[in-house]
């Protein structure tokens, strides 16, 4: 409603909005809840999901300065997405901002642990583990994952940042 007083403090929302489609395509992928054993519930869907976005917005890190629009829209996609959910699932206002609060901490703590993970190879595994899973999955699973976010990982950075800002994936 009073996005024309605004416009210039927040990001490009529909730069935001292509490129968080681009990871909730990757998320829904059905390898993840197959052969990777993510539990296809709630929990494990935005485990799925906040695990490629914390991929993409170190991604976006790396460029400095010209990787923060995006990074910015592509965060405030992510809290309108998971407000808007959580209230169709019945979260009234009392506890919908603690809980986007959560998801968005839940986030950072997976970007965190990408920051690191993506300068050291042999960390991958551990990473995987905390990243996607609760409990102790099967080995075969981890391995099929941490491939699976290698291969992410490589797609982004052979992505130039203005097409990845528009939601292309190579």
């Amino acid at each position: 409603m009073l996005n024309f007083l605004f416009r210039r403090l927040t990001a490009e929302p529909s730069r935001g909005e292509a490129l968080f489609e681009t990871a909730t395509s990757e998320a829904r992928r059905t390898h993840w809840y197959r052969e990777g054993a993510v539990p296809d519930s709630l929990d494990g869907r935005f485990a799925a999901l906040s695990t490629i976005l914390a991929l993409i917005l170190v991604r976006l890190e790396r460029e400095g300065d010209a990787g923060n629009p995006a990074s910015v829209a592509l965060t405030e996609r992510f809290i309108e997405v998971m407000e808007s959910e959580h209230r169709e699932l019945g979260l009234g206002d009392p506890t919908l901002g603690r809980t986007v609060r959560k998801l968005v901490g839940s986030l950072a703590r997976r970007t965190q642990i990408w920051r690191s993970t993506v300068s050291a190879p042999n960390s991958w595994e551990d990473a995987v583990r905390q990243s996607l899973y609760q409990g102790e999955p099967e080995e075969d699973a981890v391995d099929h994952s941490m491939i699976a976010l290698m291969e992410i990982w490589s797609r982004l950075e052979g992505t130039r940042l203005a097409e990845l800002a528009e939601g292309h994936l190579k």
